[in-house]
């Protein structure tokens, strides 16, 4: 996977935005942005929030950011790119109770010890190596509340490196995936598994509640993600951690565009009806 220096250059670079309609494109096989907070993001963290004090980490040009701003009082916002929090600083100029922070790629620094109730990235830390995801849940087990929790959408590609003998490099088992599975790896972490998350996650002080390995296509099914749930040991939430595979996924991206076509845009506001 590429290094914190790579993730710059690819994702600091106005033309690669351009050309992902700022992001909105990764929605594109839901139907829309909407589509798939409603059918992906929020039926999986419905019970976390609303929330006092959100953090987003990477949150690229806003694309969630658009609805977790909504869910709680102050919002903190940490990208490495200086593009990406300039665009979300335009995107939300009017929305005072975010705050924005540029990073290194792995620091949490900025962010108060014991002030976050829920911690989230999504469609993001799928492109980091392990060092960079153990930095983040060493900190998150200081960042958030007694009872705070984490979600966190990251790479389980590593899984399939014993496919290669472990040998090369991120850009030669790329190739070899793409050439044994047929399809791509979607620039993921080789570093990353679910297991390995939730050793880190262990010896950072936190508990892993809940893991679900998710397909990133339809044809074939193999698990190259994961949504991780992590909280403090002693928190309300702590419990035996529960592991689902679902490799039906993006069968609900189908479904949803489906609809999307059918019936139009989700909205998420409503005008009142005129008596």
């Amino acid at each position: 996977m590429p290094t914190i220096r790579e993730n710059i250059s690819t994702w600091n670079n106005p033309a690669t935005w351009d050309s992902l309609d700022s992001g909105d494109a990764w929605s594109t096989s839901w139907g829309n942005p909407n589509n798939q907070w409603l059918r992906v993001v929020l039926p999986r963290i419905q019970r976390y929030i609303p929330a006092g004090r959100i953090l987003e980490i990477a949150p690229g040009f806003g694309r969630w950011t658009n609805y977790l701003k909504d869910l709680c009082n102050k919002l903190i916002v940490v990208d490495l790119n200086e593009l990406c929090i300039q665009k979300c600083k335009e995107r939300f100029s009017t929305d005072t109770h975010i705050d924005y922070y540029v990073n290194d790629g792995k620091s949490l620094s900025m962010v108060p010890d014991g002030s976050i109730d829920f911690a989230f990235s999504f469609d993001s830390l799928v492109h980091v190596e392990a060092d960079v995801m153990e930095a983040y849940l060493t900190q998150l087990a200081k960042k958030l509340k007694p009872d705070g929790v984490a979600w966190l959408h990251h790479s389980n590609v590593g899984s399939y490196r014993r496919l290669f003998l472990d040998r090369g490099n991120f850009h030669v088992l790329s190739y070899g995936f793409t050439k044994l599975f047929g399809f791509q790896s979607h620039f993921r972490s080789w570093s990353m598994t679910a297991e390995g998350f939730e050793a880190m996650a262990q010896k950072a002080g936190l508990i892993t509640i809940s893991q679900e390995l998710i397909n990133w296509e339809t044809k074939p099914r193999y698990l190259i993600d994961c949504i991780s749930v992590c909280t403090p040991k002693n928190s309300i939430w702590a419990m035996p951690n529960r592991k689902l595979q679902n490799r039906r996924f993006m069968d609900d991206a189908n479904y949803s565009n489906g609809l999307y076509s059918l019936y139009g845009k989700p909205q998420l506001k409503y005008k009142s009806a005129k008596a």
